[in-house]
């Protein structure tokens, strides 16, 4: 099977890259796991650091923001405990 020209890791790279947010330094996000299927991440970190610019990853996203400025993370939460995720609050908290 022949892999279609867009996915080949080089052209995925470019094509990321040349997204109009990276230049204006703005942020970009992907699956990691399409970063993985694609290019892997060891490419995609080695181009994100080639370039000077800071990834983040939360759940399956890696987030990168396409400029050199320091990036702070305003609110930090403890990650809830696996009851509070099997339960959340709000609503429906009078069930438990």
């Amino acid at each position: 099977m022949t892999i279609p020209s867009y996915l080949d890791p080089d052209t995925w790279l470019r094509n990321v890259f040349s997204a109009k947010a990276v230049g204006r330094g703005g942020v970009i996000h992907r699956a990691a796991r399409d970063v993985e299927r694609v290019v892997g991440r060891d490419a995609f970190l080695r181009e994100v650091q080639r370039r000077g610019f800071t990834l983040v990853e939360n759940g399956d996203q890696l987030v990168v923001f396409c400029n050199r400025d320091p990036v702070r993370l305003i609110v930090q939460r403890d990650p809830p405990s696996l009851s509070q995720r099997a339960w959340p609050s709000g609503r429906d908290s009078h069930f438990r």
